[in-house]
């Protein structure tokens, strides 16, 4: 007699019931796979059972030591980076830290990164003509008054800055020289004066010392006329079927405002500013995927959990810290287990000092005791019932 194949309305009962077992996301999972498949119930009670094995064999035991083995299986990977720094062709001066430097950067939650930049992606209208991308981009990088100056003079004699617009780089990037005297009236002072005589803006100011005037010209050069302030570079680059915008310099919260900008796939990999702007649980979304990152264009393997556990430590108390003695590793309870970890009499004065108790109820002041460790074994207590 042949077996019978289950309707989907029982397939979906069946594995639903495993829900107190598995898992959510796996229930889910296990339901999309199955549900336009012809199964029968033996069938499905023998991929049910196999997945339950396969669940519990990837679930780690009671007392494990995860943290260790966690900075095991991110540590010894880690040793078989290469020093490398990665360049966008066709822009020389636009590179991001890669491999080691760039996983350091992450775990010591370096508040200023090496090479800071968002990855800009656009809506859909913008994303697939590289013209409008293209404007996108103009309209984002930071333009200052050194990008269209042909030069920038003083007159020492009259305390005047002579600044000479270059009209190519101006009507490249869509201003005018008034959109430049604007700028310019804006940081010149109360006493200061704008004048403007066809391709050339004087700026006068009551200064007479030659420092001071030299301070005021790197002032002008740097000042912005158009786009978001802390955009260096934006590179336009075709990603499968769409234009995205890589840019050197971030300014999340300006960027998400723009209307061309999707927002919920803008990213900026400055980990400290996505705390800022989008929240706690988005830096720690933003450390796993950077740490993957990292790991992944070395062809390094390294188990995903592991790298959600580090992610958690650094920022389980809403704020991003480092895995260090100035992060982590520096605010543990116990004071042995700080000294274990760096400037050791340093740390037992300051214990001492405030009279600080050790409870030995972590794993490096259990080992330097001599005391049972609270892991494996030793995490088991067993109650004796007198008769």
């Amino acid at each position: 007699m042949a077996e019978q194949f289950l309707s989907q309305e029982e397939v979906r009962a069946r594995i639903e019931s495993l829900k107190g077992v598995l898992p959510a996301k796996l229930v889910n999972e296990l339901l999309n796979r199955l549900s336009n498949l012809r199964i029968s119930g033996r069938q499905l009670e023998r991929v049910m059972k196999a997945v339950v094995a396969e669940y519990y064999k990837s679930v780690i035991d009671p007392g494990e030591a995860i943290g260790i083995i966690t900075a095991q299986s991110v540590g010894e990977p880690s040793t078989q980076m290469i020093l490398r720094t990665f360049h966008y062709a066709g822009l020389r001066e636009f590179s991001m830290a890669l491999g080691l430097p760039r996983l350091i950067e992450i775990i010591d939650a370096r508040r200023k990164p090496q090479v800071p930049r968002m990855t800009i992606y656009l809506k859909p209208e913008y994303a697939h003509s590289e013209e409008k991308a293209h404007e996108v981009a103009k309209k984002i990088q930071a333009i200052t008054i050194e990008n269209v100056a042909k030069s920038i003079d003083i007159d020492y004699f009259n305390s005047t800055i002579v600044v000479t617009l270059d009209e190519d780089a101006l009507s490249y990037r869509g201003l005018t020289v008034n959109d430049v005297k604007k700028a310019l009236d804006r940081i010149k002072g109360k006493a200061g004066k704008v004048t403007v005589e066809g391709n050339t803006i004087s700026v006068t100011v009551e200064v007479q010392e030659i420092s001071a005037l030299k301070r005021i010209r790197d002032k002008i050069l740097q000042t912005k006329v158009a786009g978001i302030r802390g955009i260096k570079k934006a590179l336009v680059v075709k990603e499968s079927d769409e234009y995205v915008i890589y840019t050197e310099g971030t300014n999340l919260e300006a960027v998400l405002l723009l209307d061309e900008v999707d927002p919920t796939r803008t990213i900026s990999h400055d980990i400290h500013e996505v705390a800022e702007v989008l929240g706690i649980e988005a830096a720690r979304s933003m450390i796993i995927r950077e740490l993957k990152e990292v790991l992944d264009a070395q062809g390094l393997d390294v188990d995903v959990r592991h790298l959600m556990m580090v992610a958690d430590v650094m920022t389980w108390d809403g704020k991003v810290r480092q895995i260090g003695r100035h992060g982590v590793a520096g605010q543990k309870v116990s004071p042995l287990a700080r000294a274990a970890f760096e400037v050791t009499v340093k740390n037992l004065i300051e214990a001492a000092y405030k009279g600080e108790s050790e409870r030995f109820r972590g794993v490096v002041e259990s080992i330097i005791s001599g005391r049972y460790v609270p892991i494996g074994t030793g995490y088991v207590e067993l109650m004796l019932e007198h008769p």
